[in-house]
Order: structure tokens, then C-alpha cells, then sequence
């Protein structure tokens, strides 16, 4: 398996390469994992480990699950997978069922060289728990939360809002799938669902915040960042964007112009990647290599540097 720019060296089937691992979705070529899941495996002397990329739909997934080996440690998963896996495995960690989203596959060792049981995890919870308390004063406890879409992020997002210590979230969505609504039953969050009809709806329901995340595609709340300016925000409030390109995204920036703390969006990758490493490795890494090797590849990718190339397919 190819991989893309940046990684020479990095080809999944090259000879010495022992324990693989890599990060699929559609489209993939933007991934910063490999960066951070590289970066770890060089710092803990993991020699032989490679990590790789591969732009996989939903219905490509389960031929690719398939043909997975021995020599095989794990998975992550970006969208539209997170979902789609679940019927693929073996057995589903007790928050990945809740939240209804696997963003880890760990490959357990199996007999003669094959793949043994498949067990999918969602580290994407700890990475915004992390995120958020990184960023946060000290002391600080958010006493009301909201958060902006309903995909596969939303509810992860609404189990770390669980997490944080409420019971109460506010979901602001243009729609909200069964699935979603089903999940936060299912992480006894009650959550009230507000209809994003117009960006100053989603600017007035944020702005009565002290904790939001939001989960939305890029560009897709642009328009309420300049409701927020206008509307100023709690102080102290934070925000999570998960998107972290560009950077700042323009609702950062009105949140952090309105008076309020921003989480930059890579950190929660950089968490959950570092919860990954510990999956698919056993090792804990130094979440501080990890956040150096991530920051220096979005300047590489800032300053005009390729951000990714088409993979070669999976070994066989």
C-alpha cells in the first residue's frame, strides 16, 4: 500500500515492515494521522511499525476489512466509515456502541498469521475531553452546553459533554437523523433540539453557551460568526471547532473577537490520535512529540507544501 505525500519510506508492503497500520476514509488525502501515528512510532522505537492512508467509500469497506492479516494493528477511521464498520467487527467497545460511531479498529492477534477478532473504539470522546479541559481555565466547569450538527461527530461530542459533568445539551441541526437522536438516548443526555433555521438562531443559541462544539463541515457556519461578533458571547466561554482548516475558521475567530476561548480543532486529533497509538501499540506515547510532528506538518501544508497523493491500493 502506497502512501501519500510526506511519508518516503512509508510503503505499507515495503520489506521490514512488520506491523501496519494506517487511516481510511473519503476522502483521506488531507489526513493529518499519519503524521502524529508516525510521529509516535519513531518515538517509542517502534521499528518495522509503518502507518499509511487510503481513500475507502462506505461500500468499498468490508472488501477491505477482509483482506486484513496478522501483520495488521489497526485502523482509524475519518467519515462517511464510522458508522458503516460497525457491522464489520467482532465486538464494539462499550462507548463506541453508545455513541454509535467507531473512529479505532484494533486487529487481535490470530492464529497462523491471520487476523484475529476485530474490536472497534471511539477515541474521538477523549480527544474533545482533553481538547476542551487543555484549554480551559483552571477550575473551570461548563454548566451549559451546546453543540452545533448532527453527524457521526455530534455524538461523540454529546458523550464528552457527559463527560464534562452535565446531563443537559442543547443540538442545533438543520435535521437530526434518527441515528443521532437515538444515541443521545442512549448516553442518558437529555438534549434539546433546536432547528437551525437561520445563522441567528445558531448565533443566539451559542452565544447563552459557556461550552459549544461544533462539528459542522467546513464553511457550513460562516455565516453565524458574524451574528456572534455581533451578539459577544459568555466570558470564558469555550469553543471547539473540529475543523481545523483554515485556521483560525471564521467562526473561531468571532468567537475569540466576542470574548471567548477557542480550542483550536487539531487538538482534538491530536488527542485522539495519541489514544489510538495506546489502542493499536500498548505503548503510551508523548502526547508532546506528537502535537510538535502535527504543527510542523500544517506549516509544511500552509506554506504551500502537497497534502496528499492518490494511495496505491492494500496489499494483498
Amino acid at each position: 500500500m502506497g502512501v501519500g505525500a510526506g511519508a518516503p519510506g512509508q510503503d505499507l508492503a515495503a520489506p521490514g515492515v512488520t506491523r501496519r497500520a494506517a487511516v481510511l476514509g473519503h476522502p483521506v488525502a488531507h489526513s493529518l494521522s499519519p503524521a502524529l501515528h508516525r510521529a509516535a512510532y519513531a518515538q517509542l522505537g517502534l521499528d518495522g511499525w509503518a502507518y499509511g492512508l487510503q481513500d475507502v467509500t462506505a461500500e468499498e469497506l468490508p472488501g477491505v476489512i477482509a483482506r486484513l492479516d496478522g501483520s495488521w494493528a489497526g485502523l482509524s477511521l475519518t467519515m462517511p466509515l464510522k458508522h458503516a464498520v460497525m457491522g464489520l467487527l467482532d465486538a464494539v467497545d462499550p462507548l463506541a456502541e453508545v455513541t454509535g460511531a467507531v473512529n479505532t479498529v484494533v486487529v487481535q492477534p490470530g492464529p497462523g498469521g491471520a487476523a484475529g477478532p476485530l474490536v472497534g473504539f471511539n477515541t474521538d470522546v477523549h480527544g474533545i475531553v482533553a481538547a476542551v479541559r487543555e484549554a480551559a481555565a483552571p477550575g473551570w466547569v461548563p454548566r451549559r452546553a451546546v453543540i452545533l450538527g448532527a453527524g457521526a461527530t455530534s455524538s461523540s461530542a454529546q458523550a464528552a459533554v457527559a463527560e464534562l459533568g452535565l446531563t443537559r445539551s442543547t443540538l442545533v441541526a438543520r435535521r437530526v437523523p434518527p441515528a443521532a437522536a437515538a444515541a443521545t438516548v442512549r448516553m442518558g443526555v437529555a438534549v434539546e433540539h433546536v432547528t437551525w433555521t437561520s445563522p441567528a438562531v445558531a448565533a443566539q443559541t451559542a452565544a447563552g453557551a459557556d461550552l459549544v462544539i461544533s462539528t459542522v463541515p467546513a464553511g457550513a457556519a460562516d455565516d453565524t460568526a458574524a451574528e456572534l461578533v455581533r451578539l459577544g458571547v459568555l466570558g470564558g466561554a469555550v469553543l471547539l471547532d473540529v475543523v481545523y482548516e483554515p485556521s483560525p475558521t471564521p467562526l473561531a475567530a468571532a468567537w475569540e473577537a466576542a470574548g471567548g476561548v477557542v480550542v483550536p480543532g487539531w487538538s482534538m486529533l491530536l488527542h485522539q490520535a495519541e489514544a489510538q497509538v495506546r489502542l493499536m501499540t500498548g505503548r503510551t506515547p508523548d502526547v508532546e512529540v506528537m502535537r510538535a510532528a502535527l504543527l510542523a506538518e500544517l506549516a509544511r501544508r500552509r506554506g504551500g507544501g502537497e497534502v496528499g497523493a492518490s494511495p496505491a491500493p492494500f496489499p494483498a
